[in-house]
C-alpha cells in the first residue's frame, strides 16, 4: 500500500484495471477532497453531493478499462462527477439546503462581506451562500456548471472546457451568460443597504 501511495494517477487506473484491489481506493484518497467540493457546489447539499460523489466512484471504479488516457485520470474522474451531478440535478429538481461550513466562499459572497465589514459575520455568511445557491438552481444547468467550476471552484476555463468536454469559446460564453442572469439576483449582494436607525427611522446613526 505504501508503495502504491507513490504511483502516478495512470498506473494505479491500470492496476485497477488488472485487478488490483488496492489501487483504486489510492486514488479515491488523493482525489476526494476536491472531488467532493466539485459534488457539494454542484448539488448545493451534502447528502445529495455524496450520493452523486458515491455514484460516480461506482461508474468510475466500473468504466477504468476504458480509460484511453486521451485526458489526466483527475480529469477524467472530475468529468465522472459532474455528469453524475447532471444526472441528479436532472432527474430531482433539488432545492439546496444551507451549504456545508467550508473554507471557499462563493466568490459574490466574498464581495459582499468584504464591502460590509462582515468578515466574521456567520448569519451574513450563510445568508449569502443560500443567495448565490438559490440564484443558480435558476440557470440552465449548462450554464450552473460552467459558473460552478470556474467562478466558485477556481478552475482555469480551459481546465473546465476538459471536464466539461467542449470548446474554452463555450465555456467563456456560458458563463458570461450566467453571471448575465444572476446579477439582478445578486445586485443586493454588491451593494449591501447601511443599517437602518430603527428608532429614528433612518439610515445611520442618529444626529447629536
Amino acid at each position: 500500500m505504501d508503495a502504491a501511495q507513490e504511483l502516478p494517477d495512470t498506473e494505479l487506473l491500470s492496476r485497477h484495471a488488472q485487478g488490483d484491489e488496492q489501487a483504486f481506493a489510492v486514488l479515491v484518497r488523493r482525489h476526494r477532497e476536491r472531488l467532493w467540493a466539485v459534488a457539494v457546489r454542484m448539488m448545493g447539499d451534502p447528502e445529495e453531493a455524496s450520493d452523486a460523489l458515491q455514484d460516480a466512484f461506482m461508474s468510475a471504479f466500473r468504466a477504468a478499462d476504458r480509460f484511453r488516457g486521451e485526458s489526466q485520470v483527475s480529469t477524467w474522474m472530475h468529468r465522472i462527477v459532474v455528469n453524475a451531478c447532471h444526472d441528479r440535478l436532472r432527474r430531482r429538481k433539488v432545492r439546496p439546503a444551507t451549504p456545508t461550513e467550508d473554507e471557499t466562499l462563493d466568490v459574490i459572497s466574498n464581495d459582499r462581506l468584504s464591502r460590509s465589514g462582515g468578515g466574521h459575520d456567520h448569519a451574513a455568511q450563510t445568508e449569502a451562500r443560500l443567495d448565490v445557491h438559490a440564484a443558480l438552481e435558476l440557470l440552465p444547468l449548462d450554464q450552473r456548471m460552467a459558473l460552478t467550476l470556474v467562478d466558485m471552484l477556481g478552475y482555469r476555463v480551459d481546465e473546465a472546457a476538459e471536464i466539461l468536454e467542449v470548446a474554452s469559446g463555450t465555456v467563456k460564453s456560458r458563463c458570461a451568460r450566467g453571471r448575465a442572469k444572476l446579477l439582478p439576483s445578486l445586485a443586493h449582494l454588491r451593494n449591501p443597504q447601511p443599517p437602518r436607525d430603527v428608532t429614528s427611522g433612518r439610515g445611520g446613526a442618529n444626529p447629536s
